[in-house]
């Protein structure tokens, strides 16, 4: 692997913008087993905003929704609906991060600043990258509290479904774009093209995308961007860059280690994920060969395998969490896998394809 010349340590968090963070809080707490740690609002001397923090092992989501008519947050919510807003680093050197990134092309956000509270310090700057999404950079190393100076910690267990970490996030951006972001990331975060799919991996008869798949120097952060290509009707990503307003998140894929057990909670919960035809599972074997798993059972449930040289993958996509058929989750299961389920493309972008046509914006 090459020299990493921008150090990261991980994804600290993910922050969404929400019209409503109590009840988006509360959706993650009952619905996908987060527990909520922490709060920010009025009552802790938040004026024209208010936060909830919700965790499942390595894995941080944010819930932020504006308190005032007027808050610039209120703008790009009236835009894009609920989104995601912030994908956050933990980085060793916020300043450095935030000098060498702008030094490289980027642009600020927020510039370098000191949370302050008794239980200690963080920092924390920002830059924007595609659409209205930013990455943070923090460090809290000096800090000993809930999440950042400022908040409460909250104890409002959920009943966990088995989801580790973020494995990815994939992001939308318009046509002829994806080459841009993926200098962007190359150029600024000294992230490597891990993969690339063109049209003709990631089509069907009606629609296709190209995708670049993004990793940071270790590893440990990927980015898939995504761009439409042409095709006889609207594609996904036509239609998400339509209904959010330009550029965003489109899914986080969040990892488990038993994908039978995470789905199968969410399911009974009430989440809907895409439906595959059974006949997928008639000649499963024959494409990935022998798996751990009951392949009746991933069939009932709709799970996806793919295999590559490491090993095989499990993975599914719920449907839109929200009202626009813009953000939704892929749960996956890696045993051993490094890839992306290229093998499962066109079964997927069909079932997608079905939906839009529900929506009639096929």
């Amino acid at each position: 692997m090459s020299h990493d010349t921008f150090p990261i340590r991980r994804v600290d968090h993910i922050r969404h913008y929400v019209n409503n963070a109590r009840a988006s809080a509360f959706f993650y707490q009952h619905t996908f087993g987060f527990s909520i740690t922490g709060y920010n609002g009025l009552e802790t001397g938040s004026r024209d905003q208010v936060d909830y923090v919700l965790k499942q092992n390595d894995l941080t989501l944010v819930m932020s929704a504006p308190l005032r008519p007027g808050h610039p947050m209120a703008d790009k919510i009236a835009q894009h609906g609920d989104f995601v807003q912030d994908i956050a680093f933990e980085v060793d050197d916020v300043e450095w991060a935030y000098q060498t990134a702008l030094e490289r092309g980027a642009e600020s956000a927020v510039a370098p600043n000191l949370l302050e509270d008794e239980l200690g310090q963080v920092h924390h700057a920002a830059i924007k990258t595609y659409g209205h999404t930013v990455h943070s950079f923090l460090n809290r190393d000096s800090y000993s509290g809930p999440f950042l100076p400022g908040f409460r910690a909250e104890n409002q267990p959920g009943d966990p479904i088995g989801i580790i970490e973020v494995d990815h996030c994939v992001g939308n951006v318009e046509l002829g774009k994806m080459n841009e972001w993926v200098k962007w990331y190359e150029n600024v975060l000294g992230f490597h093209n891990l993969i690339s799919f063109d049209d003709k991996d990631i089509s069907t008869e009606y629609t296709a995308l190209m995708s670049k798949v993004m990793s940071s120097g270790n590893g440990r952060v990927k980015f898939p961007i995504n761009e439409p290509a042409d095709g006889k009707k609207k594609s996904q990503i036509d239609e998400y860059l339509e209904f959010f307003g330009g550029a965003g998140v489109q899914h986080v894929a969040l990892r488990t280690d038993d994908i039978v057990h995470t789905v199968s909670r969410l399911i009974a919960r009430g989440v809907n994920f895409l439906n595959v035809p059974k006949t997928y599972y008639d000649t499963l074997t024959d494409r990935v060969g022998e798996i751990d798993e009951d392949i009746e059972e991933l069939a009932q449930l709709g799970i996806l395998v793919d295999r590559d040289d490491e090993g095989y993958l499990l993975q599914i996509f719920t449907k839109p969490i929200t009202d626009r058929p813009t953000l939704f989750y892929e749960i996956i299961h890696r045993k051993g896998a490094k890839s992306f389920g290229k093998g499962n493309f066109k079964a997927l972008f069909e079932a997608i394809e079905r939906e839009q046509a529900l929506r009639g914006t096929l």
